[in-house]
């Protein structure tokens, strides 16, 4: 029988029709808690931008609302968008959010601009913000907010002498950073770093086996990694019953679709409403390809595809991004069908 993996969450913070942000956030909150309780290793925030049915804008933030809410799972992002920032002020937070929680940080970043081409301009050209080639720029990027993060500080050579940049005064531990894609760059560049790599499973789904592969053939030992790490994401909905499940991943289902054959973007239907429009027959083949690469179904049936998910690809962790959507009549600042893939797949695997 496959070894049994540490689980971890991946948070988009979803907005439902019947949520607004203040809502989500508070329902994200609620899903940390029992994270935490339920013995899940980490907690990550993702970014994205202009997004009708997604509010985890900025994964900083929403990591200290989540590591003031709990107790001792860690707490990050999955992940910061480098190049919409300028490498000091990503320093800064996490190196802040380390200081205030020790040994409970992750500083995921990733290289996607996480939003469509205009909002990625406003973010990064529009108000004189950061490069216009930060992108070309990624890995000095990353390689500057590794030094800025280091006690010593990464420096400037001036005319007048080099000037110092710390993230932080006075630090006595660091975030552990972590590079996050969905191609082989970034299995390359973090195994040139000797960095802890994840491949977005949960949103590919396609090069994963290709991409891990790469990153351990080519990984060079660092001081703080000596051996390479990864964990796997996948998208989940555990319910006590499979035609529950079903019902429950509608809404996701159905906005990932949306996504991926360019129609307007809104907040996640209930599942109601999904079941009163149904899906376009030529939209049905793409629907069932995403969900094939999903766990979902009953806690037995959840935790054998996870373990057997992280047995395929080797790894000791799975991530999941629990999509379970919502009823009629739930409250606004809950998520229990996300609550409750939580609790399910846990207790399933233990």
């Amino acid at each position: 029988m496959p070894t049994t993996p540490a689980l971890s969450v991946l948070d988009l913070v979803p907005v439902r029709s019947d949520q607004s942000s203040g809502d989500a956030v508070a329902a994200s909150l609620s899903l940390a808690r029992v994270a935490d309780e339920h013995g899940y290793r980490r907690y990550w925030l993702a970014e994205h931008h202009n997004m009708p049915a997604v509010a985890a804008t900025n994964p900083p933030v929403l990591a200290a609302m989540v590591a003031a809410a709990t107790e001792r799972i860690r707490v990050g992002s999955g992940g910061v968008m480098l190049p919409n920032h300028a490498p000091l002020v990503v320093a800064e937070q996490f190196a802040l959010l380390e200081a205030a929680f020790p040994g409970r940080v992750d500083l995921g970043i990733g290289r996607a601009p996480g939003t469509d081409p205009v909002t990625s301009w406003a973010l990064r050209s529009g108000a004189g913000g950061v490069d216009a080639d930060a992108v070309d720029r990624f890995p000095d990027h990353v390689d500057a907010v590794l030094a800025m993060m280091s006690p010593d500080g990464a420096a400037l050579r001036l005319a007048t002498g080099d000037h110092v940049l710390r993230a932080t005064p006075r630090a006595t531990s660091a975030p552990t950073i972590w590079l996050l894609g969905s191609s082989d760059y970034s299995a390359r560049l973090a195994a040139s770093r000797g960095l802890p790599y994840v491949f977005a499973h949960h949103f590919s789904g396609r090069g994963t086996a290709e991409a891990l592969a790469l990153y351990r053939s080519q990984y060079r030992a660092s001081a703080e990694h000596p051996e390479p790490r990864t964990l796997l994401t996948v998208n989940a909905v555990v319910a006590p019953t499979d035609e529950e499940a079903q019902r429950l991943v509608l809404p996701n289902l159905r906005s990932m679709v949306a996504l991926r054959t360019g129609q307007p973007l809104t907040p996640a239907q209930l599942v109601e409403d999904v079941e009163a429009t149904p899906l376009a027959p030529a939209h049905q083949g793409l629907a069932d390809e995403m969900l094939r690469r999903w766990v979902v179904g009953t806690p037995a049936r959840a935790a054998e595809e996870v373990r057997a998910l992280a047995a395929e690809h080797a790894v000791d962790e799975v991530m999941v991004s629990p999509v379970a959507g919502a009823f009629t009549g739930t409250p606004a600042n809950r998520s229990p069908a996300r609550e409750e893939t939580l609790r399910l797949l846990a207790d399933a695997l233990t």
